[in-house]
């Protein structure tokens, strides 16, 4: 199933792109994207990805989540401040 993925801030300095689209297998979950776009994307490292936010169709989910068919998803890097 394709899926399009995008990328904020820091994310998108380090792939290089605001967005792309992925073929994921029906059940892929977000730690199975996450180990996809590492090795599409190396300057998104495994410790960065841990940290990352993500969002599947607008609301925030964790990494032992399925993804469903046709979903948008939104990773957001790691933020402090104060």
């Amino acid at each position: 199933m394709k899926t399009k993925i995008l990328f904020f801030a820091t994310l998108r300095d380090k792939t290089g792109t605001r967005a792309t689209e992925v073929e994921l297998a029906p059940g892929a979950t977000l730690a199975n994207l996450k180990e996809m776009l590492i090795a599409q994307f190396p300057a998104l490292d495994a410790q960065l990805m841990q940290h990352c936010l993500a969002a599947i169709n607008h609301e925030y989910r964790f990494d032992a989540d399925e993804i469903p068919a046709a979903a948008e998803i939104a990773f957001f890097p790691p933020v402090s401040g104060g």
